[in-house]
């Protein structure tokens, strides 16, 4: 496949953007205009979009590809016929008749969708479009887009949480065409004063800092882990995914001086042993000054679950600082962790999870206005007044081809405004633990003070 010049050259001899005065759909004039239709006429060159497209996003996280209508359909449909992710269709209005549906095609509930849109402007479409596809509860999380024009709409999906993988930027297609002569360097300028001029205002809300939740925590594990933030000057809760002991207090040892929790999976230690587990593990956290994070998971009765915290071999209300639980079993289930902190499991990063929206905002609910609850596991931005705390971190990868999705710590704290970012694979699989353990700690400390 050439080069993106050069296909950009191809697509711009299709008369995909002209040059003059246009009065958008805003009302605003602008010195271009951008209509990608005629991609859909050429069969070599639409199949050429569909690859450069498809090159952007780890598709082995999807279950469907739906197109904005109108532009992007033939492209959404180019797509799908590349990659064999199945096609829907979001229509632009319901039929009157019939199913009445806004939604075609064939599709599950807890299923996640790339969207595929043609330009971006200020992402109103996407913005009306995202709702309706969520509504049959179906995940969007990535957005892909052929063009920006670089007037805000892709900061605005992403501070919503939404991922957008962007084709081409307006600045560097002037700049292409100003190379190659076919604009004046007088029509550049003008496209560039546009640009810089009619940005889609964003009123962002300014985060809270850590100093600022310390002083407003209630909770005093809220109040520990933030107070352990700003003194060790890391967001980083390390995940300890090992499978023995040794494994267990030998990573423990080599991340704690960086981290601000440990995250473990207990019962998947295949030789646990209260004492010899547990209480080295505890003195390793009190060495380094790190807090322990059991992620049970908890997702049942209150009853069965106030056992599984307190009784069996695990004890897990003997040694762990704070929980994760599902909110599944409603308010009075999370009653029972008394002295810890929970963590309500809010949404999920997994291909195919059925923490939907309704279910997202319901579990927030409960999140909120618990006791025992500090804050929630997320994809999405959630309240200022939990903590939020976001798995799925690493520096080199998108996907594992199990239904993960990886974003990194700029992503994470700008975009979703995260308080505590989760690595698993990205430290405890590396070579060097401790060296990728400080490498993470200062990628996530300085992705939170450069905000």
């Amino acid at each position: 496949m050439e080069n993106k010049t050069e296909f950009f050259l191809e697509c711009f001899k299709l008369g995909i953007i002209k040059f003059g005065r246009f009065t958008l759909k805003s009302g605003i004039e602008s010195p271009f205009y951008v209509d990608l239709r005629p991609l859909s006429s050429n069969p070599k060159i639409l199949k050429k979009l569909a690859d450069y497209l498809l090159e952007m996003l780890p598709l082995d996280n999807f279950d469907l590809i739906c197109g904005v209508p109108y532009a992007a359909l033939p492209m959404a449909t180019a797509m799908s016929l590349e990659s064999y992710i199945p096609l829907i269709i979001k229509r632009k209005e319901a039929k009157e008749y019939g199913t009445k549906k806004l939604i075609e095609g064939i599709y599950k509930k807890g299923q996640n969708c790339i969207l595929v849109e043609d330009v971006i402007t200020s992402g109103k479409s996407l913005l009306e479009t995202i709702p309706e596809i969520e509504n049959e509860e179906i995940f969007v999380s990535d957005i892909v887009v052929v063009l920006d024009r670089e007037q805000g709409g892709k900061e605005i999906l992403e501070r919503k949480g939404y991922r957008v993988h962007t084709l081409f930027k307006i600045s560097e297609i002037v700049k292409i065409l100003r190379e190659t002569n076919e604009i004046t360097e007088s029509e550049a300028a003008r496209i560039k004063d546009f640009i810089a001029g009619n940005a889609v205002k964003f009123e962002e809300k300014k985060r809270l800092s850590y100093e600022q939740k310390l002083e407003n925590a209630e909770h005093s594990v809220a109040k520990k882990l933030l107070k352990t933030a700003i003194d060790k000057q890391s967001n980083l809760i390390a995940s300890a995914d090992v499978t023995s002991t040794a494994e267990l207090l030998n990573f423990a040892e080599k991340v704690g001086q960086h981290i601000v929790a440990l995250k473990t999976h207990i019962d998947i230690i295949s030789d646990f042993d209260f004492e010899k587990t547990i209480l080295p593990l505890k003195k390793i956290a009190e060495k380094h000054r790190f807090l322990l994070m059991e992620d049970r998971k908890f997702a049942d009765i209150g009853n069965t679950q106030e056992l599984q915290f307190t009784k069996g071999i695990y004890r897990i209300s003997d040694w762990a600082d704070f929980v994760t639980a599902q909110a599944i079993g409603g308010f009075d289930s999370l009653n029972v962790f008394e002295n810890v902190g929970v963590v309500a499991i809010l949404s999920m990063s997994s291909k195919g999870t059925l923490t939907s929206v309704p279910y997202f905002e319901e579990a927030q609910k409960i999140a909120l206005s618990h006791p025992n609850v500090i804050g929630g596991v997320s994809q999405k931005p959630i309240s200022d007044e939990l903590l939020l705390f976001t798995p799925g971190v690493n520096l080199n990868e998108k996907g594992d081809g199990k239904g993960q999705q990886y974003n990194s710590p700029e992503y994470v704290f700008k975009n979703l405004h995260t308080d505590f970012m989760i690595v698993g694979r990205g430290i405890y699989q590396s070579e060097n633990p401790e060296k990728s353990a400080l490498e993470y700690k200062i990628a996530g400390w300085m992705a939170y003070s450069e905000l």
